[in-house]
């Protein structure tokens, strides 16, 4: 069984002005397509070939680059999807956003911390919230397509928040303020999709 693209949930021109349909089109079109069809490629008539993209990241032997590559661009882009919406923004609410104050201290540091996450990274990459069994929260950072279910990232925990820092996530647009785009990335969070999946992973 192949992996397929994600169709959006939303329209290219959604979440307009903070993410610009143009590069919503060639970002899910060309990028994400392009992992999808090489993570394919890499896994035809191998035994990872049926099994779950977590599946395949959680017991990743790192030095399979193809693999690493392209199932973490397939899988951190379906996240990433997810995780914005034309009606997001604003904060979180209940359950999550009482893990956030217990273990952020307030959301406004737990803001700057993936803030810092997404700006310090240094090249392409990710900023993530993550859960832990339990239910603690955790923000960390990941270089190129990296991500917290793969072994030995310096990351633990579920990814339940992606943030794209690949400068194809923004550059039409914002060009090199990347902390420009992570403050309107903010105003786009679906926190309803970011709470479901904490209350799955917890």
């Amino acid at each position: 069984m192949s992996f397929e693209l994600p169709q959006l949930p939303y329209a290219y021109d959604a979440l307009e002005p903070h993410i610009d349909a143009r590069t919503m089109e060639i970002h899910h079109s060309k990028h994400h397509n392009a992992y999808t069809t090489n993570l394919n490629a890499a896994i035809a008539g191998t035994d990872l070939e049926g099994k779950t993209i977590e599946n395949i990241l959680i017991n990743l032997d790192k030095k399979n680059a193809t693999v690493r590559n392209n199932g973490g661009g397939f899988y951190n882009h379906n996240l990433f999807w997810r995780v914005m919406s034309a009606n997001g923004g604003g904060l979180p609410t209940g359950e999550l956003l009482e893990a956030i104050e217990r273990d952020f201290k307030s959301f406004d540091e737990f803001k700057a911390r993936f803030t810092k996450a997404g700006v310090s990274q240094f090249g392409s990459g990710w900023a993530w919230l993550c859960v832990k069994k339990g239910g603690e929260l955790d923000v960390c950072g990941t270089p190129n397509q990296d991500n917290p279910l793969m072994p030995e990232v310096g990351c633990g925990g579920t990814p339940i928040l992606a943030m794209d820092v690949w400068e194809h996530a923004y550059y039409l647009n914002y060009q090199n303020r990347r902390p420009d785009y992570i403050e309107a990335f903010f105003n786009v969070i679906n926190w309803d999709e970011v709470a479901r999946l904490y209350a799955i992973e917890k």
